[in-house]
């Protein structure tokens, strides 16, 4: 299917969305175009809180702090991750979402640990195996590769509990043209209740600027408020990978073209400069495959680098133009160094402004031994790569 087909109409207002869908064979196949789609920005909602027990607890770090303070249970931990080891290696990641400290006690029989009963949400984030004989329990003060340590438990009371599933946020698509796919579907609705489709978001040019995975059940359908044949049609669950809020400013952004002036990420937070990231990596899957090019001299606008995610907007930018990708954090930021990305070392990189990064990130540590500021590692990782860097 080639989308360039299908993002025009005879209306007087654009195609903003195609549906499409892989067959049986793996042929791509348009279900749909429309207008415009409500519900497409979803805030995930938080967990319902909990009290969990961390049994036999070796607090280290923002933990052990807490533990020390006088009142420290009014103090948020934030989220605090629990990986579930067994022997040397985590085979499960939970989160427990804005913990806090209730209460601490000893633990019985060796004063040098403690009970400490936490209130949390709880998520479970992925699992490689089942529940190990013996498992340990490492504790990280926070969800990134960087998180510090936060202690290890022997276990935690209340974490293996069965939950409910959230129920699923519905999708409008409104002024909808269905093609035959997705007028078979509105004929017969049980026929796509456990099919998944693709909503492809279209930028005012016609191409594709993101793309988000919806269930294709249908709660129903009706004659559009955009009049004509078009229809708006409810889909039951539009899944669990759709942006959030604070994306909104970012994809208007991009509606209206990929970026071609530079710093267009700078005016952003840090949640904001990773939706950024976001949508380069489509551009990534666009441009990624032409050859790398070596040798030659860049240069890095170091004047916003005051966080990660602009650190790494910063570099893409500086090796391969706005809008572009390079990585967005420690390991795919080496991959990219790694070739298949567009540019691989040896290069020189002239780092304008570099102290705005070195102050900014001077107690971000990527390094477990905690050596090295996040800057100073990136440093590192350039040079060990073969790239000269010249901080200015």
């Amino acid at each position: 299917m080639r989308v360039a087909d299908h993002a025009r109409w005879d209306r007087g207002f654009p195609v903003k969305y195609l549906l499409v869908r892989e067959d049986d064979e793996g042929v791509e196949r348009l279900w749909g175009r429309c207008a415009g789609a409500e519900g497409l920005f979803v805030d995930p909602v938080p967990p319902p809180r909990e009290v969990l027990t961390l049994r036999g607890c070796s607090p280290d770090g923002p933990l052990a702090e807490v533990l020390a303070e006088p009142g420290g249970s009014l103090r948020g931990l934030g989220d605090l991750c629990v990986e579930v080891w067994d022997g040397e290696e985590p085979v499960q990641w939970w989160t427990l979402v804005d913990a806090v400290v209730v209460a601490h006690q000893p633990h019985p029989g060796d004063p040098e640990r403690y009970d400490v009963v936490v209130g949390a949400g709880v998520r479970h984030e992925e699992s490689f195996s089942e529940l190990p004989a013996a498992p340990r329990f490492e504790l990280l003060a926070g969800t990134t590769v960087a998180a510090p340590s936060a202690g290890r438990c022997s276990a935690v009371d209340g974490l293996f509990e069965p939950r409910a599933e959230p129920d699923p946020v519905p999708l409008e698509l409104i002024g909808c043209e269905p093609a035959e796919p997705l007028l078979a579907a509105l004929r017969r609705p049980g026929r796509s209740e456990q099919d998944w489709a693709h909503l492809l978001v279209l930028d005012r040019h016609g191409d594709v600027m993101a793309s988000c995975p919806v269930g294709l059940a249908v709660d129903g359908a009706r004659p559009s408020v955009l009049g004509g044949a078009l229809v708006d049609i409810t889909l039951t669950d539009g899944g669990d990978d759709r942006p959030p809020s604070a994306a909104r400013p970012v994809w208007a952004q991009w509606y209206q073209g990929p970026p071609t002036a530079p710093n267009g990420w700078a005016p952003y937070d840090s949640r904001g400069r990773a939706l950024w990231i976001d949508l380069t990596t489509r551009a990534f899957r666009e441009y990624g495959s032409r050859p790398d090019r070596s040798g030659g001299e860049y240069h890095l606008d170091g004047r916003f680098v005051t966080d990660v995610p602009g650190l790494h907007c910063a570099i893409a930018e500086a090796l391969l133009g706005p809008g572009r990708y390079f990585g967005r954090e420690w390991n795919a930021f080496k991959d990219c160094l790694s070739g298949g990305f567009g540019v691989v070392p040896p290069f020189t990189l002239t780092w304008h402004d570099a102290q705005v990064a070195r102050r900014a990130l001077a107690d971000v540590v990527e390094d477990p031994g905690g050596r090295l500021s996040y800057f100073e590692e990136v440093v590192q990782l350039l040079e060990r790569c073969g790239v000269t860097v010249v901080l200015r």
